[in-house]
């Protein structure tokens, strides 16, 4: 039996408001975009050049030594259990960084988890080297 024709027109009007909705959301997200780029560029160009102006940015490949944060979560470890948030305190402090920056915080956190990750997935027992320096599993 076929549809009355009021239901398939409502059906055809559902579907075009939500498609003009998604269009307008693409639209609106893309505004948006814009709109932090041009404050952006505002906030350069209004800069007084004193350091307070800039927001400070760490790039933790050159914070940490290669395997630095590995070596220090396996040290830490043998001291008995710990969780990630003390585990990154512990690295931060050893550091010398502000504990108190929870975005620097966070990025070590991140950081501390990748390597726990990491470091679960690769077993030394399990891999030895070959001629051309890759790991292979025995």
């Amino acid at each position: 039996m076929a549809l009355p024709l009021s239901i398939s027109m409502l059906r055809k009007k559902r579907d075009a408001i939500r498609d003009t909705i998604a269009a307008y959301e693409r639209r609106l997200q893309q505004a948006q975009a814009d709109l932090a780029h041009i404050n952006a560029a505002l906030r350069l160009f209004e800069a007084s050049g004193e350091p307070e102006d800039f927001p400070p940015y760490v790039d933790l490949n050159r914070a940490f030594r290669r395997g630095e944060t590995t070596q220090f979560c396996l040290t830490a470890l043998q001291q008995g259990p710990m969780d990630t948030r003390q585990l990154t305190l512990l690295l931060m402090n050893s550091k010398g960084s502000e504990t108190g920056d929870r975005v620097l915080c966070q990025t070590i956190a991140l950081r501390v988890v990748q390597t726990l990750h990491d470091g679960r997935h690769r077993q030394p027992s399990d891999r030895r080297r070959d001629g051309g320096g890759r790991g292979v599993a025995k």
